[in-house]
C-alpha cells in the first residue's frame, strides 16, 4: 500500500464519476423524452453507483493503513508496560494471575475497576480504541469523554441571556436569565464473549493478543453504531433516531423530504437550512450507503449542478452541497415514512461517554474444549443539543 496506489485510485474515482453523471444524465434525458429510463440505462448507472461505493472503501482502507505509523517506529515500552503484556498474555494462554493481579493492585486508580477482571494491556487498549474510531462513523462526529465515574452530568444551555441598548440616563431593568438543564448519561455495559480452543492458544505462533484484540473491536463497534443510532437508552446509549419530532426540548425536528420513500433534492435543502447558522457551519450529513446513491442522482434546481461530489483529495470526505458526507450502516435504508438522513454539528448534539478500561475474564471450564473470554466495555451516550441536529423523512 502506497501513495502512489492511493494516488492512482482517486484518478480512477475521478473518471468513475464523471462517466456517472455521463450515464444519469442520459436517463434524465430519456425519462423527459419518453416519460421513462431504458432498463439497460438504469443497470448501467446501478454498476457505476456500486462501483464509486467500492472504490471509496478501496481508498479509505488505504488512506487509514497510510496513517497508521509503521511498526518499526514504535516507541519501547516502558518496563510496567512490559510486566503487564507478559502477565497479560500468560493470563489468557494458561490462567495465572497471581503476576496480573499483583500488578494491577500495585498500579491502582480511580480509572480502574474494583470488580471482576482483569484491565487489557494498554497496547491493546490503544489498538481497540482507535479501530472503534476508525470504524464508527458517531465517533468520528461526536464529542467523546473518557470518565472514571458511572456517569456524566452535562449542563445545557437551553436559551440566551437577555439584553438591549440603554442611553447613558436610561434606568437598568432586569433581564431575562437563561434556563439551563441538567443532562445525565449513564455508561451502560457492553458484553462480548469470543472463544477458541485450548489447543490454538497454546500455539506460541499465534497472536493471542491481536486475535483477542480483532474480536472485541468487531463486536464493540457493530453493537455501538447501532446503539449511537436507535438505542433506545434502556441499557445501552440513546440514539439520534429515538426521540419525537418537535422542535422543543427532548425533541428533535423532522423535515418531510416530499415524496414518499425517496432522498429528494428539496429536502436536504430545507434539513441543512433549518440548522441554525452556528451548527450549519460545521455540519456534516449522515445516511446509508442506498441513501447516498439516491443524493448522487440529484441536481439543484436553477443551476442543473449535481448536489453530490466525490472527495478526491487525500483525507476529504465527499460532500453535499459542499457539506461532508458519512455513511453509516445503522442508518435506515430509504423507504416510506424513515428517517433516512440526519444532518448537524454532531459534536454540539451528541456525547459519547467511555468508562475507562476493558476488562476480561477467562472461562476455560464452562465449554470444554474452548476457553471463553468474557470481555466488557462500558459506554454511554446521548443527544445533548437538539437544535443542532435535523432529521430528513422520507415522506410526502
Amino acid at each position: 500500500m502506497s501513495l502512489r496506489e492511493l494516488t492512482e485510485r482517486m484518478e480512477t474515482l475521478g473518471n468513475t464519476w464523471e462517466q456517472f453523471k455521463s450515464i444519469n444524465d442520459r436517463r434524465l434525458q430519456e425519462i423527459e423524452r419518453k416519460g421513462n429510463a431504458d432498463a439497460l440505462t438504469t443497470e448501467h448507472l446501478g454498476r457505476i453507483s456500486n462501483a464509486l461505493d467500492e472504490q471509496k472503501s478501496r481508498m479509505h482502507t488505504l488512506e487509514t493503513a497510510i496513517s497508521r505509523p509503521e511498526m518499526g517506529g514504535a516507541t519501547i515500552a516502558s518496563p510496567d508496560v512490559r510486566d503487564h503484556k507478559t502477565a497479560f498474555c500468560n493470563y489468557l494462554r494458561k490462567g495465572v494471575e497471581e503476576e496480573l493481579s499483583y500488578l494491577e493492585k500495585k498500579a491502582l486508580s480511580a480509572a480502574s475497576d474494583p470488580d471482576g477482571g482483569y484491565l487489557v494491556t494498554p497496547t491493546m487498549a490503544q489498538t481497540i480504541a482507535k479501530t472503534v474510531f476508525e470504524s464508527s462513523p458517531m465517533r468520528q462526529l461526536a464529542a467523546v469523554e473518557t470518565i472514571s465515574s458511572d456517569s456524566l452530568e452535562v449542563i445545557v444551555d437551553k436559551d440566551e441571556a437577555g439584553a438591549g441598548w440603554y442611553a447613558e440616563a436610561d434606568s437598568i431593568s432586569d433581564t431575562t436569565t437563561p434556563q439551563v438543564n441538567k443532562k445525565i448519561i449513564p455508561v451502560h455495559e457492553l458484553r462480548a464473549q469470543p472463544k477458541a480452543t485450548q489447543k490454538l492458544i497454546d500455539d506460541a505462533s499465534v497472536d493471542i493478543e491481536g486475535w483477542l484484540s480483532g474480536k472485541l473491536t468487531d463486536v464493540f463497534t457493530r453493537k455501538e453504531n447501532t446503539a449511537f443510532i436507535s438505542g433506545d437508552g434502556v441499557g445501552k446509549p440513546r440514539g439520534i433516531l429515538s426521540y419525537d419530532a418537535g422542535t422543543g426540548w427532548g425533541q428533535i425536528e423532522q423535515i418531510d423530504s416530499g415524496t414518499d420513500g425517496q432522498v429528494t433534492a428539496d429536502g436536504l435543502v430545507q434539513i441543512f437550512y433549518a440548522l441554525k447558522e452556528e451548527y450549519a457551519t460545521r455540519a456534516t450529513f449522515l445516511m446509508s450507503r442506498s441513501a447516498v446513491q439516491q443524493a448522487r442522482l440529484l441536481k439543484e434546481a436553477t443551476t442543473n449542478q449535481y448536489l453530490w461530489n466525490p472527495g478526491l483529495v487525500t483525507g476529504t470526505p465527499d460532500t453535499l452541497m459542499g457539506v461532508p458526507v458519512l455513511q453509516a450502516a445503522d442508518m435506515p435504508t430509504p423507504d416510506t415514512d424513515t428517517l433516512s438522513v440526519a444532518v448537524g454539528d454532531f459534536s454540539r448534539a451528541y456525547q459519547i461517554v467511555d468508562r475507562a478500561g476493558v476488562r476480561i475474564l477467562r472461562d476455560p471450564y464452562t465449554e470444554k474444549p474452548f476457553v471463553k473470554f468474557y470481555s466488557t466495555k462500558r459506554v454511554g451516550g446521548d443527544v445533548v443539543n437538539f437544535e443542532a441536529i435535523k432529521l430528513l423523512k422520507l415522506a410526502s
